[in-house]
């Protein structure tokens, strides 16, 4: 087992109005951006606050593939809906959210005072439903940690998961079992295309005490 740790590393003070604003209340999905690069350093920035969100086990199946090359945006536009294409290409950096259909390998380096942990996750239905759900949960958490970083994001699906994966994992044996999520889209937003707040349910509609 990993040393307790002793102190808590971590207050129990509300964080101000204006952080819940940029990464909740106010942001919006954005629809087109600036001309603007993103620097690498942001990027590896980003990766490293998300990395410290939990997942199942520890064990963090989501593989992120950023692309911001020219060539890599000509390869990734055809295989988006023809209405994902300007916004995509206007972003600075699309992420592809992916997960990795064999994520278990990794458990005894993220789980080493348990290593037969790996076994837990070995059996196609466990790899699929927990790989899946916990890779959807770090792109969740790339969303926010992204505003929180003053970056602006526009998630969606509309493309070919298919044709994404061989046209950028199949033939990479770092990358051949990446499997494609959903993409999110990066970078300066701007106010082209930008919608108001649409209604969202209230708590008695969605939510119960018991």
């Amino acid at each position: 087992m990993t040393e307790q740790v002793s102190t808590k590393p971590t207050h129990n003070n509300p964080l101000g109005e204006d952080v819940l604003k940029q990464v909740f209340t106010d942001a919006r999905t954005y629809n087109d951006f600036e001309d603007r690069e993103i620097p690498e350093d942001v990027l590896r920035q980003l990766y490293d606050v998300v990395k410290m969100g939990p997942t199942s086990a520890n064990s963090s199946p989501a593989r992120f593939l950023f692309i911001t090359s020219d060539e890599g945006k000509a390869k990734l536009k055809p295989l988006l809906m023809e209405g994902n294409q300007g916004k995509t290409m206007a972003a600075s950096a699309t992420v592809v959210v992916a997960w990795d259909t064999e994520f278990y390998d990794k458990i005894p380096q993220l789980m080493p005072h348990n290593p037969g942990a790996r076994d837990w996750f070995t059996a196609p239905e466990a790899t699929l439903d927990n790989g899946k759900r916990n890779a959807t949960l770090q792109g969740g958490y790339l969303i926010l940690a992204a505003r929180a970083l003053g970056l602006d994001t526009g998630a969606m699906s509309g493309f070919d998961n298919a044709a994404l994966d061989a046209a950028f994992f199949a033939d990479n044996p770092e990358m051949k079992t990446w499997k494609s999520d959903f993409l999110i889209n990066l970078g300066f937003g701007t106010t082209t295309n930008l919608f108001g707040r649409l209604p969202r349910l209230s708590f008695d509609e969605a939510a119960k005490i018991v």
